[in-house]
């Protein structure tokens, strides 16, 4: 394990100051990432029982606001796909049947919500996030995938279901199906052709032009085609009905989309769990996309996830205080930031200016995209998430990972993300438990020793998640001197997948040294996969 980038993310230092004139390579891919953007922050918006618009304000003050203020310059902030579950739950709970309360509501939590992560930031807990089993975390987004398609599909196929739980709403799926609204379906099936068809396409455009500009360019004219500006019924394979309904609808102005949050109900049982949802769950997902971005960044820069998680809940504060949904750190758009040659925090900043642009001077336009194209792309986006080369990735980790991941997919589907997440925890730590791991290793100290360049760290007891952090703060803290780090395992009873996939992780932060894993050699891995769980063998 070697890293060459240097070390800002622990070392409080803030990250280099932005470039003053503005690249022209940062504009091109802001420019580009607001296209890619607008769809899906209007379709994430609708799939969470909010008001279209409210994604588009999350995604201006994530880029303008998280650009200036964040600590990972390169990585988009905005509405995603993983917080679908949290914000539909909550605007139905604390409803109660009245959606546009349950929506007011809602946003209140989200500032209790923001102010928790702006505490974690200045407390310096954004690492927490590090910690996480990648198993349950994988598990946590197939059941969010599976979610959305379960609800999205009913709306590409044009037809409004009566379940509300997941699985009630996929055993739904055949009989919408049989019940299409076909004009819909139509505009919802092209959507999905060209999403999944595209990234087969081997022509040099597919590459450049982004798949949901072109579902946009499909959709919006077939829309107009069928005249669903207007309500009229048509006959075809039995009598349907097209309108307005099926189009977004935006408010007048940017002044009107601004709605105040209700604290009636901030604080009782149920909106505590939508706070705690909503922090843990955006902080988590934040700080796993920042270091994604990170080992993907040409220039190996690391990101300061501290600074970036107080931006990001402060940019969450102001969201939830205007009637935005709450933001984390998006990896798709981040890559497309990437791909595009962003080259500093000015492409984050373009990106959110160009859509304020977009509402403001082009609002008919946005108000011709057809629901079911924005469902096409919540379902592709979903099939992502749940797709089944994740499955069969974890598969070959170990059964343990495999039992991690499917545990925390079905409680999830069956109950909801915090209990489902909780769920996967606790089954780690029981399996850790059944295999031997002592209990104070569930409280490690490890020990550290410098000899000349050589920082040596003894692992007693298990190499397991909890050992990450003291890991960490022990390499953030050696000098410049320290050219290669050994992390000695030769005594632990169990070497867990977090900590090897983590410590891969840690060792590009390691500026111009090398991280050896001494000890290995002596344990039994899970599977031939080079993080496997390993053990030690028995005499």
């Amino acid at each position: 394990m070697t890293g060459q980038s240097p070390r800002t993310r622990h070392s409080g230092r803030p990250p280099a100051p932005a470039t003053r004139a503005l690249p022209k390579a940062d504009l091109r891919s802001g420019f580009l990432v607001a296209l890619i953007a607008l769809p899906l922050c209007l379709g994430i918006a609708v799939a969470s029982g909010f008001p279209p618009i409210a994604g588009v304000l999350t995604a201006i003050v994530g880029g303008i606001l998280g650009g200036l203020l964040g600590g990972a310059p390169l990585t988009v902030k905005g509405p995603a796909a993983g917080l679908i579950v949290i914000a539909v739950g909550a605007v139905h709970d604390l409803g109660q049947g009245d959606l546009a309360a349950g929506y007011r509501r809602a946003l209140a939590a989200g500032v209790v919500a923001a102010l928790v992560q702006v505490v974690f930031g200045l407390v310096r807990a954004a690492g927490v996030g590090v910690a996480m089993s990648p198993s349950v975390v994988h598990g946590m987004l197939a059941a969010i995938g599976v979610i959305i398609i379960a609800k999205q599909a009913h709306v590409v196929l044009g037809v409004k279901p009566t379940s509300e739980t997941p699985f009630g709403l996929l055993a739904e799926i055949p009989h919408s199906a049989l019940h299409a609204n076909p004009f819909i379906l139509l505009i919802g099936g092209l959507s999905l052709l060209l999403l999944f068809g595209l990234p087969l396409v081997r022509a040099r455009w597919s590459k450049v032009v982004p798949a949901p500009l072109v579902v946009l360019a499909v959709a919006i004219p077939v829309g107009l085609w069928l005249h669903l500006d207007r309500p009229h019924d048509y006959s075809f394979l039995g009598t349907h009905h097209l309108g307005p309904e099926h189009l977004v609808r935006l408010p007048g102005s940017l002044l009107d989309a601004i709605t105040l949050p209700d604290f009636s109900q901030v604080f009782s049982a149920t909106s505590i769990q939508y706070i705690v949802m909503f922090a843990l769950i955006g902080t988590i997902e934040s700080t796993l996309t920042v270091l994604a971005v990170d080992s993907l960044d040409p220039a190996k820069r690391v990101s300061n996830v501290n600074r970036d998680l107080l931006a990001i809940g402060t940019g969450n504060l102001v969201c939830s205080l205007i009637g935005g949904l709450p933001m984390i750190s998006e990896i798709v758009r981040s890559k497309a930031n990437l791909d595009a040659g962003a080259s500093s925090r000015w492409s984050n900043v373009c990106h959110g200016a160009i859509l304020l642009l977009f509402v403001a001077l082009i609002p008919g336009v946005v108000q011709t995209i057809p629901l079911a194209a924005l469902g096409a792309m919540l379902v592709y986006t979903g099939f992502r998430l749940a797709s089944p080369k994740e499955l069969r990735h974890i598969s070959r980790i170990g059964w343990d990972q495999l039992a991690l991941f499917l545990t925390t997919l079905v409680v999830t589907l069956a109950t909801d993300l915090l209990i489902g997440v909780a769920s996967g925890l606790v089954l780690k730590l029981v399996l850790h438990v059944a295999r031997g791991v002592p209990l104070p290793a569930f409280a490690p100290r490890p020990e550290s020793t410098v000899d000349g360049s050589v920082l040596r760290i003894r692992i007693p007891g298990a190499a397991i998640f909890p050992a990450l952090l003291p890991v960490r703060r022990l390499i953030s803290r050696a000098g410049p001197e320290i050219t290669e780090v050994v992390v000695d395992v030769r005594d632990v009873t169990l070497v867990d997948h977090t900590f090897l996939v983590r410590l891969d992780e840690l060792a590009r932060e390691l500026p111009s040294a090398k991280l050896t894993v001494e000890g290995l050699d002596a344990l039994v891995p899970a599977s031939a996969d080079p993080h496997a769980t390993r053990r030690r063998r028995s005499r």
